[in-house]
């Protein structure tokens, strides 16, 4: 959840946001005469996720979606005008639908920690969608759904408007690096167990240079826990401390 830049002047710019919003957002009746449409929104969101999915981002394009639905491209078009609005069709069809609420969760604090937590299981799902939701975009139904869910888990508090968004980009930033971080390890984490053990190599051979990352990495080396699970339960509940700081302040 975040943004998507994809270059061209301001006027090409805005007429892009605008056919977005449009695929997004806009009813699209059915024609009351007439052959129906061979094809539908959903579907080809669903097909482009497909694409995604098994071979990543760069895959994507008017081509082979239309491939993957037995199609030409040229069919295609007459649905979607570009790549750009087919991959924010195809973001919102990843992040839908929204996790229904688990068991219900003690104040804000334990819904935030639940809404992060569905966060970076989509983001697992759909590696694809760190690379997607860069830059400013129109935000689908899907994804502002998320938003609010996370908004309205800090209505009640003292917050302002503007904090309580700010709190679900924070929030949000913290499930992206996390993300990221796992999708560079990889399935089985092997880069990243490579990359500690030469790491730790390095420090013994300059403890004396770096004396306080080194008493911290072979503390940290001994305890059971991963250092991505370590890095997120840490991040996570230390932006939640502050959080509960800032309202209690404000209380």
């Amino acid at each position: 959840m975040s943004e998507g830049t994809h270059g061209g002047d301001g006027d090409g710019r805005e007429a892009r946001h605008t056919a977005t919003a449009r695929l997004l957002w806009a009813p699209r009746p059915q024609p009351a005469r007439g052959p129906r449409p061979t094809l539908d929104l959903p579907g080809i969101a669903r097909a482009g996720v497909a694409v995604a999915d098994a071979e990543g981002l760069a895959a994507v394009s008017m081509q082979r979606v239309a491939a993957q639905l037995g199609v030409t491209k040229m069919a295609l078009y007459r649905y979607v005008p570009g790549k750009a609005e087919l991959i924010a069709l195809m973001v919102d069809a990843a992040l839908a639908p929204l996790p229904a609420e688990d068991e219900p969760r003690p104040g804000w604090r334990g819904r935030l920690t639940a809404w992060a937590h569905h966060l970076l299981d989509g983001f697992g799902r759909h590696p694809w969608l760190l690379e997607a939701t860069v830059g400013p975009r129109v935000l689908g139904p899907a994804e502002l759904a998320w938003t609010e869910r996370a908004v309205a888990a800090l209505d009640g508090t003292p917050l302002t408007g503007a904090e309580r968004l700010d709190a679900a980009v924070l929030l949000t930033g913290h499930v992206r690096t996390l993300a990221q971080q796992g999708r560079a390890a990889g399935p089985e984490g092997n880069a990243e167990a490579q990359l500690h053990a030469l790491l730790g190599g390095i420090l013994r051979d300059h403890a004396a240079r770096f004396p306080a990352v080194t008493a911290a990495f072979s503390a940290a080396a001994a305890e059971p826990a991963t250092a991505q699970d370590q890095a997120w339960e840490f991040g996570l509940h230390r932006i939640l401390d502050g959080l509960e700081k800032l309202i209690a302040e404000r209380s």
